[in-house]
């Protein structure tokens, strides 16, 4: 019988000697959600970064190089299969509890998949590098599904907002650790004990699993069996959403919330070289920069959600986030300039350290738990899927047209309807009808001694 998550804070203990803004970062579930962070963002690195320097020090062409991008797709179409790990019992392992016995078979998909993208030679055919960097998208979007419903359930309502933070934060040191680690291995003793090593990053969400035992606040689907059962696992997670009072209203602001910043995210390298900046510089300020004031971002967060409560502290993370944007224009504006660059980095970053915390903290509360693989796979998909396809296609011909200072001022308008959606569904109510049994707070949930804003029941 697997021991149930222990998130809560009735016995204190060693804790009460920390600042009681630190003590929600060291409960139980916020440090699974680390954990879980970590073994999520390194298949990322596996085929971003990573496979990119692999290829190019192999010879191999940049246009073929850049085309291994459309490998992530598969995290924008995860919602597609997310159902099975809602609705489909395990023999044998099923025993660990449905979402304990879905880490495990993923994470051991993902390690064998990391395996074999290191044992594929690309001198002998791009054909089998291509295979396996599809199988580690799969495996690693796969993966990146229980490991949210994982998360979001482990979590109380009080603690989204922290341990939404925790998970970035594991996220970006598995994603970075894991880049990093595969450029030192490999310059000492080749690729593929390169990409071995970092198979090693799945283990992480595996042993938490496994020591934490089942979310207490899953809620496993009602039992059904037959064809039947399968359409229905599968249709009954998105209709239950789209039942709920104001759904279309939210999932219309899914889809619109990121656009501007991914507009502008995606095109800063290009405004970095067309300003001058050397590669030693855009190291330091938009890397290192950039990488410590995303942290300080998710550290704020935490506090911000915990402080003013899911809605408020929303309603600011867009606000900030549009006018980190505006940031960019000003830049491009004065041109070269290091501490122009540092303050519109920085404050990019802080702004998506906060609005990374808060928001995913308000979509894990939009999932039903006994839909959180499939609602959240749907969720997180669209959130990202709009600007991904805005920016591969007009991006470049926008910033030609209309230079750099007005294509930044047209991302800040672009995040102007996020802001204006949000805030009507907030005067309407329907922030508080649409979020899901995630995020509110039931009979046998723990409560901390400072709980963050509850949700009201449905």
């Amino acid at each position: 019988m697997t021991t149930e998550v222990r998130a809560g804070n009735g016995d204190l203990g060693w804790r009460r000697s920390l600042p009681e803004s630190v003590r929600p970062y060291t409960e139980a579930a916020p440090l699974a959600a680390f954990f879980l962070g970590i073994s999520s963002g390194f298949p990322y690195a596996m085929i971003g970064a990573t496979l990119t320097s692999r290829l190019k020090q192999d010879g191999i062409d940049k246009s073929t190089i850049t085309a291994f991008a459309l490998v992530f797709l598969a995290y924008n179409f995860k919602f597609l299969w997310a159902w099975i790990v809602d609705g489909v019992r395990l023999p044998v392992l099923g025993r660990l509890g449905q979402r304990v016995s879905w880490m495990l078979v993923m994470g051991t998909l993902v390690i064998a998949s990391v395996i074999n993208l290191a044992l594929v030679d690309p001198d002998a055919g791009i054909g089998g590098v291509v295979t396996a960097a599809i199988l580690v998208g799969i495996a690693g979007a796969s993966f990146d599904i229980v490991i949210d419903a994982y998360r979001i359930e482990a979590l109380e309502p009080r603690q989204l907002g922290v341990g939404s933070g925790m998970s970035q934060y594991g996220w970006r040191i598995g994603s970075a650790g894991a880049g990093a680690l595969a450029l030192v291995v490999a310059a000492r003793s080749g690729w593929e004990a390169a990409y071995l090593a970092c198979a090693a990053l799945a283990l992480p969400a595996m042993i938490t699993a496994l020591l934490l035992g089942e979310p207490k606040r899953h809620r496993d689907p009602i039992e059904r069996r037959g064809v039947g059962a399968m359409v229905a696992a599968a249709w009954k997670p998105f209709t239950e959403f789209f039942q709920r009072k104001g759904a279309l209203l939210v999932l219309l602001f899914v889809l619109l919330h990121k656009i501007g910043d991914t507009l502008a995210n995606l095109t800063l390298r290009l405004l970095f070289d067309d300003l001058g900046f050397s590669n030693d510089e855009i190291a330091i300020y938009d890397v290192g920069v950039g990488f410590w004031a995303y942290l300080i971002g998710i550290f704020v967060g935490g506090i911000l959600y915990a402080q003013f409560g899911m809605k408020r502290s929303v309603l600011v993370s867009l606000v900030l986030m549009a006018v980190s944007n505006l940031s960019f224009a000003l830049l491009a504006g004065a041109g070269h300039s290091n501490i122009g660059m540092a303050s519109a980095i920085g404050f990019e970053n802080f702004a998506s350290g906060i609005g990374g915390v808060v928001v995913v903290a308000y979509f894990s509360a939009l999932c039903d738990l006994r839909f959180t693989a499939s609602q959240f796979a749907l969720i997180s998909a669209a959130a990202s899927v709009v600007g991904r396809f805005l920016t591969g296609t007009t991006a470049g011909g926008l910033i030609d047209s209309l230079g750099y200072v007005n294509f930044y001022l047209l991302t800040t308008v672009a995040a102007l309807p996020g802001i204006v959606l949000f805030w009507v569904m907030l005067r309407m109510g329907l922030i508080d009808s649409s979020i899901g049994t995630a995020g509110v707070e039931g009979p046998g949930d723990a409560r901390s001694d400072h709980p963050a804003e509850e949700a009201p029941s449905r």
